[in-house]
């Protein structure tokens, strides 16, 4: 019976072990705790090209570790913000960028939430006018339709 523990524990150790995902840490030494701070927004705000998911600091792809290295190298090397997305674009196009530019390209990207939201609203707004409207209106009816109707609930009741 202590066998039939031993092993399960084995087991349940070594399964442990195997679903720890052990990642590497990326430490860098910068000149100062202000390029520190720079360089990590920019990693925040580009994207891995490798991964399309994550951005440079989530991603544990080589490219991504490559990419953090070359952007801690140029913020440190005193680059400001816009020649390190410069840098990158020219390098990986806009797609790197995890928030677009707005230019003309990019307005669809900008502008069409806002496009189906009014279409939406749109389509709404005439959808319930129609109903509206085309819902029968409540008619009078006659005596004797009255008194049938009478007939018949009467006759339920019984």
């Amino acid at each position: 019976m202590k066998s039939v523990f031993k092993l399960m524990g084995a087991i349940l150790l070594s399964l442990t072990v195997i679903s720890v995902n052990a990642t590497p840490v990326d430490t860098y030494e910068f000149k100062s705790a202000e390029n520190q701070k720079r360089a990590l927004e920019l990693a925040h705000s580009l994207r891995c090209p490798q991964c399309q998911n994550q951005n440079l600091i989530d991603s544990n792809s080589p490219v991504a570790q490559d990419l953090r290295l070359e952007v801690y190298q140029m913020v440190d090397a005193g680059k400001d913000y816009d020649e390190v997305i410069e840098f990158m674009t020219s390098r990986y196009g806009d797609f790197v960028l995890y928030k677009p530019r707005m230019e003309p390209k990019t307005y669809i990207l900008w502008l069409g939430p806002i496009g189906f939201l009014v279409i939406g609203l749109l389509i709404g707004f005439f959808f319930v006018r129609k109903q509206r409207i085309s819902q029968v209106e409540v008619q009078e009816i006659s005596a004797e339709e009255q008194k049938e109707l009478d007939r018949l609930l009467n006759r339920d009741d019984q």
